[in-house]
């Protein structure tokens, strides 16, 4: 399989991670210019992105309660995957099921030799052959775009402002800020406001462009844009007539998921990681014109 690039999605997603360093070039420089220890925050928000990088796939499944399975368990689901891997030229990933009535699918792990590619039992009831299978390259286009690697780099610079306004808080609360610089501390604190709902807004961009490429690695995996597009709009379906408190329980691990499981928040909503159906489909159907040769 010939894994073809859009090169218009390439040039948004490098310029965001451009304004998200030169976001982070300036916090910093603002930091020092304070008297502010900045290394020493830089230095921890480093062993936290770590952290994320490094455990990230025992996280996702600890906090979702998904479950490895071995071939003999799930011998059909195993043979799919290992298809789409030989298709993809992609180690073969471990594969875990949820249990959940909310029909969804996600992928995590630091690279491809140390992957998890995961779906829900909801899931594989809702969905015929080619659907599942769409779905499952889409999740495998994920790790072979190296995603988790990119938002937690993208993360970095959220983490350390968050922080920042985390302990300021905490200062103030106990009376800590009461000093000569706290005039110092506030417009840190400010600043720190700012950047964080900027880089934020950033990295919400960043995730739904990537969004945008595993569509289309899966088009390309499976030469088949048309399950996918079947499949997003079977999912979306029954992600409306799930009750808001069961999509609510899932919501803490949508920016992983294929369909975002949102609860009826407006803002929840407004700040979505994935871009909207009827885009994601466009998309497909651009990319079903390349392949045909149109």
């Amino acid at each position: 399989m010939e894994w073809k690039r859009d090169w218009g999605l390439t040039a948004r997603v490098w310029f965001t991670g451009l304004l998200l360093l030169l976001l982070y070039l300036v916090f910093i420089t603002i930091l020092l210019a304070f008297g502010v220890s900045a290394w020493f925050i830089v230095l921890i928000a480093v062993g936290m992105g770590l952290v994320q990088y490094f455990f990230s796939d025992k996280l996702v499944l600890w906090s979702t309660g998904a479950k490895i399975v071995e071939a003999d368990e799930r011998p059909e689901l195993h043979m799919m995957v290992q298809k789409l891997c030989r298709e993809a030229d992609l180690p073969m990933p471990k594969i875990a099921i949820m249990q959940s009535p909310v029909p969804n699918a996600f992928a995590t792990g630091r690279s491809p030799k140390h992957a998890v590619v995961a779906c829900t039992d909801s899931i594989m009831r809702l969905l015929n052959k080619d659907e599942l299978e769409a779905v499952l390259a889409h999740e495998l286009s994920h790790v072979k775009n190296r995603d988790i690697l990119t938002m937690t780099l993208a993360s970095f610079i959220a983490m350390i402002a968050s922080m920042i306004m985390q302990s300021f808080f905490f200062s103030a609360l106990f009376g800590g800020n009461n000093r000569e610089n706290g005039g110092a501390w506030i417009v840190i604190w400010i600043v720190s406001i700012i950047v964080y709902a900027i880089s934020t807004l950033l990295i919400l961009a960043l995730s739904r462009y990537r969004e945008f490429a595993a569509d289309r690695g899966s088009a390309q995996i499976t030469r088949n844009p048309r399950a996918l597009i079947s499949a997003l709009n079977k999912i979306s379906g029954r992600m409306d007539v799930v009750p808001p408190e069961v999509k609510a329980k899932v919501e803490g691990a949508n920016a992983f998921y294929i369909i975002p499981a949102l609860s009826g928040n407006a803002i929840m909503e407004l700040l979505s990681t994935h871009p909207p159906l009827e885009k994601r489909i466009a998309n497909l159907q651009k990319v079903e014109a390349e392949l045909r040769g149109y």
